[in-house]
């Protein structure tokens, strides 16, 4: 039996298999934006879902879509879709943080407007340093990674059983990934952030030796363009470190599926 002809016949698993994918690609960032049409994001998960329905579920389990049961497994296949995405969405929040961090001490906190890419009020630093990042994650081929990869290992690894046997894995994860997630923020805006204060200090410094001087109103201008020579010549080592706390992410949500599913196929 084909492949098309078996998703016919097994209808039901086949919603669970797209509800997985359709919570994932809703909660993605880039895919999850107003942008983007319902139609476009129903279909990739559609298609998703026809790519990893031979291995998501043991061949010829069935089950009576009329059920309360059922209605629970599509929550639950949902709700680890939405895991997914939201954990995704930690590792590119990590960005988003780093540039608020020094866009108030360069003087851009009256700066913010809305982001498409992060759907939050965001500073411009912050929206930089989030394209960038955007363009590293489609560069290291992420989305590939995220619904070839990723999606099948997950089913392969987890459930919606697991949700409910395997909660304090799941708490200290996701409390593990909010602390990096400052972490990771603090060690790319660090280099700025320590500049500035000094430069702060020099400013301050200088109004005391010498009163006369307006410092006030040259400290802005003052510290935007050392901010704006910082990020030029730390470019090249941000996309590195962009990299590697991407692949970081990746890794720590393959430990996820392994420490809170049954054993990896």
């Amino acid at each position: 039996m084909s492949t098309f002809s078996s998703m016919i016949a097994q209808a039901p698993v086949f919603f669970l298999v797209a509800a997985r994918v359709l919570a994932l690609i809703l909660t993605t960032p880039l895919l999850s934006m107003q942008s983007v049409p319902r139609v476009a994001k129903i279909a990739l998960a559609g298609f998703i879902a026809f790519l990893v329905f031979p291995d998501a579920y043991p061949a010829g389990w069935r089950v009576d879509p009329f059920t309360l049961q059922y209605a629970l497994l599509v929550v639950g296949e949902a709700i680890i879709g939405v895991m997914t995405g939201f954990l995704i969405s930690i590792v590119f929040s990590t960005f988003t943080s780093a540039g608020q961090f020094f866009s108030y001490q360069m003087g851009f906190g009256a700066s913010e407007v809305y982001d498409s890419l992060a759907q939050i009020e965001n500073p411009l630093l912050g929206q930089y340093l989030n394209l960038i990042a955007m363009l590293v994650f489609l560069q290291i081929n992420g989305f590939q990674t995220l619904f070839l990869g990723g999606v099948l290992r997950s089913f392969q690894s987890l459930n919606c059983f697991s949700l409910v046997t395997n909660q304090a894995v799941f708490v200290s994860f996701f409390l593990k990934a909010l602390s990096e997630l400052f972490l990771n923020a603090m060690i790319i805006a660090l280099p700025v952030v320590g500049t500035l204060f000094l430069v702060n200090v020099a400013m301050g410094l200088l109004s005391k030796a010498a009163p006369q001087m307006n410092l006030l109103s040259e400290g802005f201008p003052i510290t935007i363009l050392v901010t704006f020579f910082l990020l030029m010549v730390s470019l090249p080592l941000l996309i590195n470190l962009f990299v590697q706390i991407m692949g970081n992410g990746f890794l720590e949500l393959e430990t996820l599926f392994a420490a809170a599913g049954r054993q990896i196929k």
